[in-house]
C-alpha cells in the first residue's frame, strides 16, 4: 500500500486547526478552502458542512460519507480574583491527561492547567487523582480584571500538540479525532467519484452527535458511511478483547457499539470490499464507544449505516497515536465502497 503524501499533509494541516464543539469555523473554512469547484456547497444552521460531488454515475440510492470536524477541548467557566481560570471540559476528557498540559486560546493567550504542588497534597490526596473541578488554568495574570483581557468566561481553548511523524510509520497530534476522517473525505472529494455522494463534515459530535442528526434530516441519505477514529487499546496492560483494535491491522469495520448496530449486509459488504482489494481490515472486540452513526442511523426513517475507523490510542488527548497505513486503510476502503454501494 502506497503512501499517499497529499493525505498525510491535509491530516497534518487539520490537526493543528482548533475547533471544539461549538466552534468549529476555523476548521469548517479551512475545508472550505480544500474543496474543487465542481462542489456544491452549503452549511446548514447549526454548521455541518454539506458537501454534494457528482460522479460519473447517478446512483440509485442516496450516499452520504460524514466526519465530524470537532475536537475535544475546555470552555472557561468562571475568572477568580487571583486570575486563574476555571473551566470545564468540551467533551470527554479524562482528569488523568489534563494535569500540566499547556493550552491555548483563539486569540494566542496560552496557559497551564494547574494543581496543588506535590509537596502540598495530603496523603490522602496523594493517592487520588484530581478532579477536573479543582483545577485551573493559569495564563499569568496577578488578578481577575487582568485576566479578562485575555480570556473570559464562555471562551474556548484547545490542548497545544504539535503534529508529528514517528518511529515506523506513526503520527501523533490532537484532534486526530476525526480530523484524519475529514482528511480522508476531502481526498476522496478531489479525486473524480464513480457515483454521485454527499459528503458532510459535521460540528458537535463531541458532546451528543449533534451536528449528524441535523445534517441527516437535511441530505435525507438512504446509506450513510461514517468515517471515524475508534479507541485502540494494544497498549501495556491490556491483552485479548480488551485490547478493542490494533494499530497496524488496517482499517475497523464496527458491528456495533453503545450507539448503533450497523447494518449488517454493509458490515459485511465493507469488509469484504477491503477483503477484495488486499487492505488489511478487523473488528472490534468489546462493544465500546460511539460516533456520529447513533444519530444517522435513527433519522428521517432510518438511514443504513456503516462505519469504518481508524484505530487510535490515547484518544481525547493531547497525542493521539494513529498509522499511517490505517488511515490509507480507511481511504482506501472508502473509495473502493463508493463503487459498490451505488450499485445497491
Amino acid at each position: 500500500m502506497s503512501e499517499n503524501k497529499e493525505l498525510f499533509d491535509l491530516t497534518g494541516r487539520l490537526s493543528r486547526l482548533c475547533g471544539t464543539s461549538g466552534d468549529e469555523q476555523g476548521v469548517r473554512d479551512f475545508i472550505i478552502s480544500q474543496l474543487p469547484a465542481e462542489c456544491t456547497v452549503t452549511t446548514d444552521s447549526i454548521g455541518d458542512l454539506i458537501v454534494f460531488r457528482k460522479g460519473a454515475k447517478a446512483p440509485d440510492k442516496k450516499i452520504m460519507y460524514c466526519a465530524h470536524m470537532d475536537e475535544v477541548g475546555f470552555i472557561v467557566t468562571y475568572v477568580c480574583d487571583d486570575g486563574r481560570l476555571k473551566f470545564a471540559p468540551v467533551g470527554g476528557i479524562s482528569p488523568a491527561v489534563v494535569f500540566g498540559r499547556r493550552v491555548v486560546f483563539a486569540n494566542g493567550t496560552v496557559g497551564v492547567i494547574a494543581a496543588k504542588a506535590l509537596h502540598q497534597l495530603s496523603s490522602d490526596e496523594k493517592e487520588k487523582q484530581p478532579k477536573i473541578e479543582d483545577l485551573t488554568i493559569d495564563i499569568g495574570a496577578g488578578n481577575a480584571e487582568e485576566a479578562r483581557k485575555y480570556a473570559d468566561q464562555g471562551d474556548f481553548c484547545y490542548f497545544m500538540s504539535e503534529y508529528e511523524e514517528f518511529g515506523d510509520g506513526f503520527i501523533k497530534g490532537k484532534a486526530l479525532d476525526d480530523r484524519a476522517g475529514c482528511a480522508v473525505m476531502l481526498t476522496m472529494l478531489n479525486e473524480e467519484l464513480p457515483y454521485d455522494a454527499y459528503f458532510v463534515f459535521t460540528v458537535q459530535e463531541e458532546i451528543g452527535t449533534r451536528g449528524a442528526q441535523c445534517a441527516a434530516f437535511n441530505v435525507k441519505p438512504d446509506i450513510a458511511v461514517i468515517l471515524e477514529t475508534t479507541t485502540a487499546c494494544d497498549i501495556a496492560g491490556s491483552e485479548d478483547e480488551k485490547e478493542v483494535c490494533r494499530l497496524g491491522e488496517g482499517v475497523v469495520v464496527s458491528f456495533m457499539d453503545r450507539s448503533t448496530i450497523y447494518d449488517r449486509e454493509l458490515y459485511r459488504l465493507a469488509r469484504q470490499t477491503a477483503g477484495e482489494i488486499g487492505v488489511k481490515h478487523q473488528t472490534k472486540s468489546l462493544i465500546a464507544g460511539g460516533n456520529d452513526s447513533g444519530a444517522v442511523h435513527k433519522a428521517v426513517g432510518g438511514v443504513r449505516t456503516a462505519a469504518l475507523s481508524v484505530p487510535t490510542r490515547y484518544l481525547h488527548s493531547p497525542a493521539c497515536v494513529m498509522k499511517k497505513e490505517d488511515v490509507t486503510a480507511v481511504l482506501e476502503t472508502a473509495r473502493e465502497l463508493l463503487k459498490r454501494l451505488g450499485e445497491l
